[in-house]
């Protein structure tokens, strides 16, 4: 969707500013005009920002306006690169000197390529996710994601996007995915240079051609007996396996006997080996849950594994919350298969 409830807006036929007070259907808003309400399909209506930039300025004292700036949905269509892009679009306010001033980025994806894909975004925030969205986005279309406002943009910002075709393809990847790191230095610096080129969005790229399958390497069971390895029948497997726990204790007494000559930094990468080696054993019994028990103290250990939780696909969500046998000092967590 193009407008979002509270967006300002400028309606074409008046040119009179008012703002989006409710998204009626996918053609039409409710808007506001100097306190009277009503309804507005989308092509009435446009961002502000877009009729100040089509009006000339005279600029004084070397002062540098937006000037000109073209319509959102051409730049965004024009193909002259191939790819996959995510593209951010300054939307500008006036300060009280009557500068402009960035307020927010209104965040696209941009499909240059022949194919659909269905995606799932994440954006992060020093590590946290702060919006996550699954959908699909057409060939040769862009997809509105979200706004973010100006000034969360120096937390470490982090797109992450995973991308499958719409139509699968055998000898295409089954998914694709991509991130894109952002700092603050290289948003600005990238909102002066379309300032300078009177463009109203910048891009970068996530990928210019979707990866091709990749090709299984084929062992032969045959050599790998005669040259000595064991070979097991799949199907008996799990019955190979260590046996897994559904309750892990990572207190390093529980770990190991002769502990107390180790550095805080040992002790916890042995305690996160020890978490990683039942963490595997579950999934591979298929287990619908395990528990964590990681102690409360400074909350290092508890960190690094809630950090690493977050990474893994199989995990459907996981809890650190007060249980009557370990306190707080245990995480519980849920497998999705």
């Amino acid at each position: 969707m193009k407008y979002e409830s509270g967006d300002k807006i400028i309606v074409l036929l008046t040119n009179e500013e008012g703002k989006v007070v409710e998204i009626m259907n996918e053609k039409m808003v409710m808007i506001e005009v100097k306190g009277v309400r009503f309804p507005a399909y989308m092509d009435q209506i446009d961002f502000p920002y877009f009729n100040m930039f089509s009006q000339k300025k005279i600029v004084e004292k070397k002062k540098v306006y937006v000037d000109n700036m073209p319509k959102e949905k051409g730049v965004l269509r024009d193909k002259k690169e191939e790819g996959m892009f995510i593209c951010f679009m300054p939307v500008f306010d006036k300060d009280v000197f009557d500068d402009d001033v960035v307020e927010k980025l209104k965040i696209y994806l941009v499909n240059q390529t022949d194919a659909s894909f269905t995606f799932k975004y994440n954006l992060l925030f020093n590590g946290e996710s702060s919006f996550q969205l699954t959908n699909t986005i057409e060939h040769l279309h862009e997809f509105y994601l979200h706004d973010v406002n100006f000034e969360d943009l120096s937390d470490n910002p982090r797109f992450d996007v995973e991308f499958s075709l719409s139509n699968p393809d055998k000898k295409k990847a089954p998914y694709y995915e991509t991130s894109l790191k952002l700092k603050a230095k290289q948003i600005f610096k990238k909102i002066e240079e379309i300032k300078l080129k009177n463009e109203p969005t910048f891009l970068y790229p996530l990928f210019d051609t979707y990866p091709d399958k990749a090709e299984e390497e084929k062992v032969d069971i045959n050599k790998l007996g005669n040259a000595g390895f064991r070979v097991y029948d799949l199907s008996r497997i799990k019955e190979l396996l260590p046996p897994a726990r559904s309750v892990v204790d990572l207190h390093i007494e529980k770990l190991t006997d002769s502990w107390k000559h180790l550095s805080n930094f040992e002790i916890l990468t042995l305690q996160l080996k020890a978490f990683e080696k039942f963490y595997d054993l579950a999934l591979a019994h298929f287990q619908p849950s395990l528990t964590i028990i990681h102690g409360v103290g400074v909350g290092k250990l508890r960190d690094e594994i809630h950090d690493i939780l977050k990474t893994k696909k199989e995990v459907k969500s996981f809890v650190n919350q007060y249980h009557h046998a370990y306190g707080y000092g245990a995480t519980e967590i849920f497998f999705g298969y």
